[in-house]
């Protein structure tokens, strides 16, 4: 990347660098996920859990995930919603962002996995459905900056 990064990539990674300096840790990545097999948008809004801690709480202690909404668990082969309080779709990715295998409407209190799986892609039920998004269908992912979890938030795709 380098270089050849995104000018709005850039910005929102100086951004953040600047405020963990700072020492504001609460710092979270957003990401559009878009099917390109399909040419359908998965979600808007949904939070990258790439550290041990964001990867152990992931969707616990919500009331809901709301349309448009997620969590990208990275790296990541199973999930549990023991002591969730809604059903998720649940889509499992190798490394290249391909489907390996989808979870519809799960509820809570059960375990979930795909052992050929680096990531798993939380969301709201019925987003699969109603996107009609398969095993086998590429995805990709853009990022929507966010300075901080209270802060205004810009988007942009990388190019």
């Amino acid at each position: 990347m380098g270089d050849r990064m995104n000018p709005l990539r850039r910005l929102c990674s100086d951004l953040q660098n600047f405020l963990a300096r700072r020492g504001r840790h609460d710092i979270r990545t957003y990401l559009r996920v878009f099917n390109l097999t399909r040419q359908t948008v998965l979600a808007q809004s949904v939070e990258l859990a790439d550290t041990s801690a964001k990867r152990r709480k992931g969707l616990l202690g919500r009331e809901r995930l709301g349309p448009g909404e997620g969590l990208w668990i990275v790296p990541c082969e199973s999930v549990h919603t023991i002591g969730m309080k809604f059903p998720i779709d649940i889509v499992y990715l190798d490394r290249k962002h391909r489907i390996k295998k989808i979870g519809y409407a799960v509820p809570a209190w059960r375990l979930s996995a795909c052992l050929t799986a680096h990531s798993v892609l939380e969301l709201a039920s019925g987003t699969i459905r109603e996107t009609e998004t398969e095993p086998g269908d590429r995805l990709e992912f853009s990022p929507v900056c966010a300075l901080a979890a209270s802060g205004s938030t810009t988007s942009g795709n990388i190019q």
